[in-house]
């Protein structure tokens, strides 16, 4: 059975102008109902709270991600990130290059910002310039990974040629873009993209690569006009639809959260326009997230595959070699390692789900329109937003560790 895609000559357009006060790539929330400013700031609100991480009872587990001090940052990255900050200017570097435990880390969202980031904006730099910032992006993900995010960031100004309104928010290059400390082959350092549907955190910790947190999405996951042939999010729908479909029926209540998306199915809080189902996005770095869902390591062997492969999906964005180890660690907890699902698994209709690993939490969401106009999730609006647990998002762990080896805890 194969999922049908909704065609882009289907898509509900909005009637007249967009009515979001939103200019030059700036939300105005002060001009928003109070529910959602509310929803909307939550990363400005919040990022300055003593980082946790995110837990199931709101204690972080020690011990959990191991430091393989032994490598260094790829050369191609740092040869990437030096290259790109040379070409600033001093002013630009100023806001450009942040220090490595800068605040700013936890500054972002998935919506566009209430406040004026830091970072470059792409848009902004000229044309060498913004390449030599793709190129660091590039250089630090793996090929399909780096597509993905270009992707993504196209099919942003696709929506708004596709609307006809938002040109000067929902373009291709309305991200911003930061590198946190020297890039250097020892020392570690990382950067920070973001923007509408795109917010990547990349740290090099000596030999390691951490990537979460990392927020993607698009609305219309399809290309039109000029765009089209371009997609996004196929494996991640796919995938877990094809899992989804191979496990027991009779073991629905283990897993199963709800046969529906629809509002009226919906208890309130995971009826919203702008979180949809999804709990982990800007703001929630210290979110309490009790287990919830079937235990992969309870599943047939050849159900546990299928659970790999959609996990895989997400991984793939790393470099391969990190792409394996993340995958090694999470098989050593699949005995606490949950797969949750609502909504049905037709071809067409929409869903949400969630793994939830002590060391990676992935979550999938359709969301009704923001910009198009269907009042209802579709398949054809995605989130999706992958976290490291217990202090693993921004490479957390892994420095305390490193700077306790090297620095005495500095």
């Amino acid at each position: 059975m194969s999922s049908q895609r909704q065609q882009p000559d289907e898509f509900p357009l909005p009637d007249g102008r967009g009515d979001l006060p939103i200019v030059d790539s700036h939300l105005f929330d002060e001009l928003l109902p109070a529910e959602a400013a509310f929803e909307l700031t939550a990363g400005l609100r919040k990022y300055r709270e003593p980082f946790i991480g995110i837990t199931e009872d709101g204690t972080p587990r020690p011990g959990l991600y191991r430091l393989n001090d032994a490598g260094a940052s790829p050369k191609a990255a740092v040869a990437a990130a030096r290259a790109y900050l040379d070409g600033l200017a001093p002013h630009q570097q100023a806001v450009g290059n942040l220090p490595m435990d800068a605040a700013e880390w936890r500054l972002w969202t998935n919506a566009i910002p209430t406040w004026h980031p830091k970072g470059m904006r792409l848009e902004r730099l000229a044309g060498p310039d913004r390449d030599r910032a793709l190129a660091v992006v590039e250089a630090s993900l793996s090929p399909a990974g780096y597509t993905q995010v270009r992707v993504a960031m196209a099919l942003n100004q696709n929506l708004g040629e596709l609307i006809d309104d938002y040109r000067d928010t929902l373009t291709e290059y309305a991200y911003w873009f930061t590198v946190f400390g020297t890039p250097s082959p020892d020392a570690p350092w990382g950067w920070q993209l973001m923007g509408h549907h795109v917010d990547l955190h990349c740290v090099f910790v000596a030999g390691q690569v951490v990537l979460a947190p990392v927020f993607l999405g698009a609305e219309p996951t399809v290309g039109t006009g000029r765009f089209e042939g371009i997609h996004a999010f196929r494996d991640e729908t796919d995938v877990a639809l094809r899992f989804r479909r191979t496990l027991d029926p009779d073991r629905e209540e283990e897993f199963l959260m709800g046969t529906s998306l629809r509002t009226a199915d919906l208890p309130p809080d995971l009826a919203g326009p702008w979180n949809g189902r999804h709990l982990a996005g800007a703001g929630s770095d210290n979110l309490v997230l009790p287990p919830e869902g079937i235990v992969a390591a309870s599943l047939p062997a050849d159900r546990r595959d299928g659970l790999v492969e959609l996990i895989r999906v997400y991984l793939d964005r790393l470099p391969s070699p990190q792409a394996e180890r993340t995958l090694a660690l999470v098989r050593e907890h699949f005995d606490e390692t949950r797969f949750a699902w609502r909504g049905g698994h037709d071809d067409v209709c929409a869903f949400y789900y969630r793994i939830h690993s002590p060391v990676l939490l992935i979550e999938y969401d359709n969301h009704p329109g923001v910009f198009l106009a269907n009042p209802e999730p579709a398949r054809y609006h995605v989130h999706t937003i992958v976290r490291a647990p217990h202090g693993g998002d921004y490479g957390r762990d892994l420095l305390a560790r490193h700077y306790r080896l090297h620095h005495g805890g500095v």
